[in-house]
Formats: structure tokens, sequence, C-alpha cells
């Protein structure tokens, strides 16, 4: 599989899919791999993960695996193609600029709670990692997933800007937060999605992104919280401001 910003496809989902729990295999694999959808981490266009990776990384069975790519295929957001190049094929996203579109994506949201739950989950992932330290594998992808973001073109964006902060949230060692944090950021990615791409602003992220990673693989917990607490500060400004 060929690679783009942010690695492989398999290696943009490892932040997200994890074994399921016995009880509810096949709700929860369609949560995660709707995740994966509206968090952007495969393009429109883009193949997902071979069937068995799939069913692996999810501890469940194809034939489970087969009924959740069923319902996404139902609902329009994928699409199975045949032959040597066939697979399951995530597909593009409609345009989302119009304003009944725009008041159906934030209708029932409550603006305060993402943004601050968000944040509390966020600051604490980069102050654990910087707190606790990371080994050499898990600080070099932390790095590639900053590179991502300096290197991605402006229409992939907002998708390596995903990808360095799950990243940061999967570092941290507790799965329970990564799981919340992703289950967030695809709300916050759903606002994100109604306001305009600021090139200024993403300058500035860059800037923090830069600071924040260096605080923590510096292991300066209080800067990389204080960092941290900043960036979703400048992000919640941005939603209030278009949406409410």
């Amino acid at each position: 599989m060929a690679e783009e910003t942010g690695g492989t496809v398999a290696d943009r989902l490892a932040p997200v899919l994890r074994p399921v729990r016995a009880g509810n295999g096949f709700e929860e694999a369609l949560e995660q791999i709707l995740q994966v959808v509206r968090l952007g981490l495969v393009a429109g266009g883009e193949r997902l993960p071979a069937e068995r990776e799939l069913a692996g990384r999810l501890g469940i069975s194809r034939v489970t695996l087969r009924e959740v790519l069923r319902v996404l295929h139902d609902q329009g957001l994928v699409e199975s193609r045949r032959g040597r190049y066939g697979g399951t094929f995530v597909l593009p996203r409609a345009d989302t600029a119009g304003e009944d579109e725009l008041r159906r994506r934030i209708a029932g949201v409550d603006l305060e709670d993402v943004l601050r739950f968000r944040e509390v989950l966020e600051v604490g992932a980069a102050g654990l990692c910087a707190a606790h330290g990371l080994d050499g594998g898990r600080a070099e992808r932390l790095r590639r997933a900053l590179a991502g973001t300096h290197d991605a073109p402006l229409d992939g964006y907002r998708r390596a800007d995903t990808m360095l902060h799950l990243t940061l949230a999967g570092l941290c060692g507790s799965p329970t937060l990564a799981a919340q944090y992703a289950a967030v950021r695809a709300t916050v990615n759903d606002l994100l999605d109604c306001i305009p791409l600021l090139v200024r602003n993403l300058e500035h992220s860059q800037r923090q992104h830069t600071a924040l990673v260096e605080a923590v693989l510096g292991g300066d917990a209080d800067r990389a919280r204080e960092v941290m607490r900043e960036h979703c500060a400048g992000t919640a400004a941005l939603l209030r401001g278009f949406l409410t």
C-alpha cells in the first residue's frame, strides 16, 4: 500500500482501532469504523485495510466484519469493488458548505461540553506523555506525526492534524482516554468541517504543535499542558465565533 501523508492507512488507523469487548462486538466494531470515516483517516477514494487485517485488529470474525461493512455500504459511506485491485473503498464525503447542512451537522451538539471535554482529555494526555516520557519508538511516532502536519497540503491538513492529536492520545498510556478522545475528536471534526480553513490559523497551530512536541519529548509536563491548553483554546475560539 502506498505511503501518504501520515503513513499507510494501517498506520493511521492504529490509534483508533482496538479489540472490541465480548458481548457487543458488532456495535463496537461499527462505532470504531464509523470514527475512522468521520475522522477522515481514510480519504474518499481510498481503500480500507483488507478484511483479514481489520477483523484481526478488532478481534471479531470476518462474518461480523462483513455485517459492519454492509451497514456502511447501506449508509452510502463505502463501496465494494471486485478484482485484483478491489476491496472496500471509502466514498468521498458530500459537500458541506450549504447553510442547511451546517445546521444539520451541529444540531443537538452541546458545543461547550464538547470543547471542555476535549480540552480535559488533550491537556491530560500531553501532561502524561511528558511526565512519563516516551521511549525511542514512541518518540519517533510522535515526530513522524508532527512531520506529517508540516508536509500536508492544505486539503489534507485536517487529517494530518487529527493524526497528530490521536497519536499523542494513544501514547499517553491510557487506552480508555485514547478511546474517549477518538470519539470526541470525531465530533470536533464534524464542527470544524462547518468552518473555513484559515491559513493564518493553521500557521499558528503549526507553531503550537512544534512547541507541544518539544515539551513532551523534553519531559516538561507543565509546559506541555500549557501549550495544549492554549492550542485547544484557539480552536474553541474559532468554533464559537463561527457557530454561535
